[in-house]
């Protein structure tokens, strides 16, 4: 349902939209929605999701209080990367993963923070 319409007011806009066409149903039972982007999510809890079919497409709307989430990107550091700069580095593969994760996997950099 739309927020703010009496069930009268509902029932009159699906005829007239039944006679354009239209079809629109409520989707129940719905526990969050996340819209992911490359940087982060809006997650909205709670909310309230109808669809639209008009002439073969399909529209969601979703009613609801969105929050944004910054995503952390998980650095994955290949088991080459780090003997190369723990060798380089002069220092344990612990020590060297350690400063790969520092510099964000860039080898000559993590190599010169160990060297100094």
């Amino acid at each position: 349902m739309i927020p703010g319409m009496n069930p009268k007011q509902m029932k009159q806009m699906e005829r007239q939209m039944k006679k354009m066409g239209m079809d629109m149903k409520e989707f129940h039972g719905v526990k969050e929605v996340i819209i992911r982007f490359e940087d982060k999510e809006l997650i909205i809890p709670n909310a309230e999701v109808n669809i639209m079919k008009v002439m073969g497409q399909e529209t969601y709307q979703i009613t609801g209080t969105a929050t944004e989430v910054e995503i952390e990107e998980e650095l994955m550091i290949p088991e080459e990367d780090i003997k190369m700069v723990a060798k380089q580095g002069q220092t344990s593969k612990k020590e060297a993963e350690k400063a790969l994760i520092a510099t964000k996997g860039d080898l000559a950099e993590a190599i010169l923070k160990l060297n100094q």
